[in-house]
């Protein structure tokens, strides 16, 4: 008889489930960051957080090309340089996929009002908190998501 919790015949997540958290991960801090954003600059008490159903593709994907960058340079680099390689990382996927929803007419985001935009797709004013994302993303997204396993269906289920 397995006991309850034993990992012995665990499978780790699969690709496919492992980008669905980072996916929804991303979309809801994506909704917290502009709920905060709208209180602290408007002072809105309702905290109305937006997002586009885009973020659910841009935010899975980049958290699992992290997912890879993480497993390669884990033992490789330290944290604060792995970090800055995520942030670079963040900015190169935000206006990569930016500039193709542009040509859509669909992209949901515009940094033209910042002072360090590029073309409105990103801002140098979001550097620090992109860097304080990235390390959460491995510190607790990541190396947490790592550690799941699935477990099938038990006996008679």
């Amino acid at each position: 008889c397995a006991r309850m919790g034993s990992r012995d015949g665990a499978e780790p997540l699969s690709i496919y489930s492992r980008w669905y958290l980072y996916a929804i991960h991303g979309y809801f801090c994506e909704v917290m960051f502009t709920a905060a954003w709208e209180f602290v600059v408007n002072r809105n008490w309702k905290f109305p957080g937006v997002t586009s159903v885009w973020a659910l593709f841009i935010y899975g994907t980049s958290i699992l090309v992290m997912e890879k960058m993480y497993l390669l340079l884990r033992g490789r680099c330290p944290l604060l340089l792995r970090c800055l390689l995520y942030t670079l990382w963040t900015y190169a996927w935000e206006f990569s996929t930016g500039w193709l929803l542009r040509q859509f007419n669909a992209c949901p985001w515009d940094y033209s009002p910042f002072d360090y935009d590029f073309m409105g797709l990103v801002t140098l004013e979001y550097a620090l908190p992109w860097f304080c994302a990235s390390f959460l993303v491995e510190r607790v997204i990541v190396r947490n998501t790592l550690r799941l396993r699935y477990e099938g269906a038990g006996e008679g289920g």
